[in-house]
């Protein structure tokens, strides 16, 4: 029998489970020996390190584009450059994202055990197509400024990649593109003043947060969306949360001006409409098992009532006083999870 290769947390985490078997008479002592003896930990965690080697050998890719691009010889071949219609530019950035996504879908499907370098390359074709369409966005510009359009159809694009390739990266970024329409379009709508419907930026996407996480319980038992769902879900309530955050901070003003103007202490009703969202999410997913929802809440709860701390003791607080308390209530935060922890095995 192959023996599982775990990291040192599920070793742990998996010895801790039998072991509470044992006390419970679930298993007898050899049933035990045999469970712990069909596992080994891993010496390193390679799988990590080759993830975060793909990411930083994109970074230095692009880093190393960047200082290619400024070098004299370079800037003087892309000077007659400068005239290439953008057309020719979209079709070749087109045909360049197909050869890569078709290029990645060919190595899953031979080589599924490079999931880092996979997507890398899948990574890479997603840039090409952005490029693509900003410049077939430029090709057809009248001049009115209604570049949103843009944004809407590379969400139309990355979903239909997303879909055809079953590929959650590109997803990931139909979910970005489809804030980044929402939040132009209305700035476009009200020819970029401050406020939408009466809503600044950030009250706007509590709003559209709220609607894509809807918008995830009722496309759940869809086949077709049952891949993306989870990171649709986690997208929906990052974008939730962030905006509530920002919202409670600089309440509903459109300017930093204006707000400025104002005490920290009149946005408090702000601050309570935020911790009561994280504590409702945190509550149901408590309620109904939903781990997604339980950590955000739990997470954005902490999150909205430190922000405050800050807000309303940093000026007014010996600072010596001031990091005593915050030292004491994360200790109290760390023994009450440390006990949580115990209790649930992990």
């Amino acid at each position: 029998m192959t023996k599982l290769n775990l990291d040192k947390q599920e070793s742990d985490f998996l010895d801790r489970i039998i072991t509470d078997w044992e006390k419970q008479g679930l298993v007898n002592d050899e049933q035990a020996v045999k469970l712990r003896e069909s596992y080994d930990v891993k010496g390193f965690d390679w799988m990590r390190l080759a993830k975060y080697s793909f990411w930083i050998a994109l970074i230095c890719g692009a880093t190393s584009f960047t200082f290619l691009i400024v070098n004299d010889t370079i800037v003087n071949w892309l000077k007659q450059l400068y005239y290439t219609p953008d057309i020719l530019i979209s079709i070749l950035s087109a045909a360049m994202a197909a050869f890569l996504f078709l290029w990645g879908r060919r190595r899953e499907k031979r080589f599924p055990e490079r999931v880092f370098s996979n997507e890398a390359v899948v990574f890479t074709g997603i840039l090409f197509t952005a490029c693509c369409i900003a410049y077939l966005g430029k090709t057809f510009d009248n001049g009115s400024g209604h570049y949103s359009i843009l944004f809407l159809v590379s969400v139309f694009v990355y979903g239909l990649l997303a879909w055809r390739l079953d590929s959650r990266l590109i997803w990931l970024f139909a979910l970005v593109s489809l804030g980044s329409w929402f939040g132009t379009e209305t700035g476009y709508q009200t020819q970029w003043s401050h406020y939408f419907l009466g809503m600044n930026y950030p009250l706007r996407f509590v709003v559209f947060g709220i609607l894509l996480v809807a918008a995830c319980h009722l496309l759940r038992n869809r086949k077709w969306f049952e891949g993306f769902w989870e990171l649709t879900y986690v997208v929906g309530l990052l974008y939730l949360f962030l905006s509530l955050w920002l919202l409670s901070i600089f309440g509903n003003y459109g300017t930093i001006d204006s707000w400025w103007k104002v005490k920290q202490i009149t946005l408090f009703y702000w601050g309570i409409i935020s911790l009561a969202m994280a504590g409702g999410f945190m509550l149901y997913g408590l309620k109904y098992k939903d781990s997604i929802a339980r950590e955000f809440g739990i997470t954005f709860l902490l999150i909205f009532i430190y922000t405050k701390y800050f807000e309303y003791f940093w000026d007014s607080t010996n600072h010596t006083l001031f990091f005593a308390i915050l030292a004491i209530s994360f200790w109290l935060i760390g023994r009450k999870a440390e006990k949580i922890w115990n209790v649930r095995g992990g």
